[in-house]
């Protein structure tokens, strides 16, 4: 990042976030950061997260659209990590890449399902 954006400023925080999203979706991301941090440790988070909201706003008694939208509010996400994760082993390679690469599948499947 240059320093005509300071990190604090909006458009320097979109800037990180842009980074952070090209990193992973062009295998700039080590394997197992990705796979382990940022998918199974952070998206499983964030899938917690929104379910536990959505049955917070179905025990409110709000409507079901909204209850629904926020329990499957991850799922592109959880589809870019997926992804992100299949490109990365690809350019990786080896046994280890293709279990991450079929773990990867697993995950992106239980969080939809789940």
């Amino acid at each position: 990042m240059d320093d005509s954006q300071p990190a604090g400023t909006a458009s320097g925080k979109v800037a990180r976030l842009a980074s952070f999203f090209r990193a992973r979706w062009r295998g700039e991301t080590a394997l197992n950061q990705l796979f382990w941090r940022d998918m199974l440790l952070a998206g499983t988070a964030i899938n917690i997260a929104s379910s536990a909201l959505a049955l917070v706003l179905l025990g409110l008694k709000l409507p079901l659209w909204l209850v629904l939208t926020v329990h499957f509010l991850p799922v592109p996400y959880n589809i870019f990590l997926a992804l992100a994760v299949w490109r990365t082993a690809e350019k990786t390679g080896g046994a280890k890449a293709s279990l991450m690469m079929l773990g990867s599948a697993l995950w992106l499947i239980a969080t939809v399902i789940g």
